[in-house]
């Protein structure tokens, strides 16, 4: 019986992706009881594919004695095969025996048996949690070479284009010895070039340029989205370049950092907007009135700053103050709605948006940076005027605020996948989001080696000036030893704050952050040295192992310090992963404080009674000050889980209005 009935080779379909269906009051009522059983039933699952693995070995183990030429008659009738009976349990066991013989032959690599079970589990419509430095990258050639094999369209996926590109070229053997065509999209490829990629088997790319070329697409296809007029699109294409749609459908996708691409990117939704460049005089006229207006507000009285929501609210004298001062600006403010969405706007602008924590500015233009990542969200811009007021606020020149052309969530868009399957190092935190959303079941798959990682735990001071000054004294004791250190930073304001610490004691470093992150695998790669240290935001090289210099393991390994709680408890352990990959050395510690982002953001009286001094008198100040720490994450986690849930019920509504509507999406 075939294990994968959804999987359907290429020969068969043209363009293919999954319809979604309404959920109803007794589908969520269902799913409620499903979930715990899938949840049960992936505890089977383990098992079975713990079998599998073991006929894969002892497959593996008859192909070493075969010529290259005899390996690849068996491939050639593999691929046969599973095109026409599709992946059945036997033919992957096959496939993936072959799999590893042709990586230990192309790049001398044979997928370790952990590999293997991630690799099943991917197949299966999982995402697998491996602890860094077990080897994503080739684990990926199993699911990616099988399915193409089977001849159906595979993506994978992942956060930014260095690894894109770095994946593709390195992994290009193995598919290349199978047979298989393989090629990456980066956000240099000109349009022009995408279509002729995408139509190779296996395509590495980044999630935003492969859902924005998604959105593309819809908006050739207008309102004919269904399988037939998207087989008819696709065959004009073919005739006509101009008519050309970039993608294949949405056939198999392996998501790599999953939870960074599939959690957190899901609270932004996709938007392609279109326009000329340059405002016009009308519209920035508005907005610095709109700036200049909110220059005359005061906190408290006419608005108040909820800095956990980020969100301002106007009070009641607020509303009236601005119908007052708006008064002077003309007929473009004649309206009370707008006058006061203008003014929030320009509140925020002020007051809730900072450089160098939220965007930075580079070639006098504002470029929003990625809170989970770090990186640079290249080609993005705020809604509703926002990016215009920022732009005026830090004086640069303003663009002009672009009609929407098509929009779609991040949830909506992978849900269309027909197979859907990932990886990451840290997943147990979100699997329940990821199995009620995407209907991911997680699977943690065991370490090669032991882990050496040592927890020295967490020290927490009362002022931000306290613990800079402790981090600047641990570091330098560390380095005395010679050991390479890692410090991860919440902000770029907070990388260049204790950059200028360490070059007053005159300790050399380098800083990786969203103003140089084109330099991130030079600086990740020398991470790892003797002495070198690194202070870097939460991109932290992620996706890119930190490999020690000989002889640095006997000396206590990588040392990693985390100076803030993150938005999320999985960025900080995935921060603390980068010491003691594979078995090596390593360890981590906490020094925080009581004035850090996350804290002032959310706990208000809170952090004050943790300071109080009889607090301290009694021996309590320490253990309430740990409690709040952890209790104002929490409550940024169930917040950005909440702005998860109401971008995905309002990309619903707006799919339902657009659909009767008969406007794309």
């Amino acid at each position: 019986m075939a294990s994968y009935p959804d999987i359907l080779p290429s020969s068969r379909i043209l363009h293919l992706e999954k319809t979604e269906r309404k959920m109803g009051a007794l589908d969520n009522a269902m799913k409620s009881v499903i979930t715990p059983i899938k949840l049960r039933l992936t505890i089977l699952q383990r098992r079975h594919l713990r079998g599998m693995v073991r006929k894969i070995i002892t497959q593996h183990a008859t192909l070493s004695s075969l010529t290259n030429d005899e390996l690849r008659a068996r491939v050639l009738q593999l691929r046969g095969e599973l095109l026409i009976e599709g992946m059945q349990d036997a033919l992957v066991i096959r496939a993936f025996a072959m799999i590893r013989e042709t990586a230990q032959r192309t790049l001398g690599m044979a997928h370790f048996d952990s590999q293997l079970l991630a690799g099943l589990a991917i197949l299966r419509c999982m995402v697998i949690e491996m602890e860094t430095g077990e080897g994503k990258t080739l684990t990926a050639t199993l699911p990616a070479a099988t399915a193409a094999l089977a001849g159906v369209p595979v993506h994978v996926i992942t956060v930014n284009d260095y690894l894109a590109e770095r994946d593709a070229e390195s992994m290009a053997p193995v598919y290349q010895w199978l047979g298989l065509s393989i090629g990456h999209i980066t956000h240099d490829v000109e349009h022009g070039m995408r279509a002729e990629i995408y139509d190779r088997d296996v395509v590495y790319c980044t999630n935003t340029e492969l859902a924005f070329d998604y959105l593309k697409d819809r908006i050739v296809l207008g309102s004919a989205t269904r399988p037939l007029h998207l087989h008819a699109e696709q065959l004009q294409g073919k005739r006509n370049r101009s008519h050309q749609l970039l993608l294949r459908g949405l056939h198999f996708a392996i998501v790599d950092e999953a939870d960074s691409v599939l959690i957190d990117e899901s609270r932004t939704p996709l938007v392609i907007s279109g326009g000329e460049d340059g405002a016009d005089n009308g519209e920035e006229k508005m907005m610095r009135e709109a700036l200049a207006l909110a220059q005359q507000l005061e906190n408290e009285l006419h608005f108040t700053i909820d800095k956990g929501e980020a969100k301002i609210e106007l009070t009641e004298r607020g509303e009236l103050t601005v119908s007052e001062l708006a008064a002077a600006y003309g007929a473009t403010w004649s309206s009370h709605i707008r006058q006061l969405e203008l003014a929030r706007q320009a509140l925020s602008a002020l007051y809730l948006f900072q450089l160098d924590k939220h965007y930075l500015i580079r070639d006098n233009k504002i470029q929003i940076i990625d809170e989970h990542t770090g990186r640079v969200m290249e080609g993005r811009s705020w809604e509703r005027g926002l990016h215009q007021l920022i732009e005026i606020k830090e004086g640069c020149e303003v663009t002009k605020a672009r009609e929407t052309k098509a929009r779609m969530s991040y949830q909506r868009f992978f849900r269309r996948y027909r197979h859907l399957g990932g990886m990451t190092g840290t997943v147990k935190e979100v699997a329940h989001e990821l199995l009620s959303v995407y209907a991911l079941p997680t699977m943690a798959i065991p370490s090669r080696r032991a882990s050496r990682r040592i927890n020295q735990g967490i020290r927490i001071f009362q002022t931000a000036e306290e613990k800079w000054r402790a981090v600047c004294d641990r570091v330098k004791t560390l380095h005395e030893d010679d050991r390479p250190i890692l410090i991860g930073v919440h902000s770029v304001a907070s990388s260049e704050h204790l950059s200028a610490l360490l070059d007053e004691l005159g300790l050399v470093h380098r800083v990786l952050n969203a103003k140089n992150d084109s330099e991130e695998a030079a600086i990740v790669a020398q991470a790892g040295e003797f002495g070198c240290i690194t202070i870097a935001t939460s991109m932290a090289g992620r996706g890119t192992d930190i490999k020690l210099a000989e002889g640095v393991d006997e000396q206590g390994g990588l040392h990693v310090i985390l100076t803030e709680r993150f938005e999320a408890a999985r960025i900080d352990r995935q921060l603390a992963g980068r010491c003691a990959r594979q078995g090596d050395a390593g360890s981590f510690e906490a020094l925080l404080s009581m004035e850090d982002y996350l804290l002032e953001r959310w706990a208000g009286p809170l952090s004050a009674c943790a300071s109080s001094g009889l607090l301290a008198a009694v021996g309590l100040r320490r253990p309430l000050s740990h409690w709040a720490m952890r209790r104002v994450q929490k409550r940024q986690e169930r917040a950005h889980s909440k702005v998860r849930r109401d971008v995905f019920k309002m990309d619903d509504k707006m799919g339902e209005m657009l659909a009767f509507s008969g406007v794309i999406e």
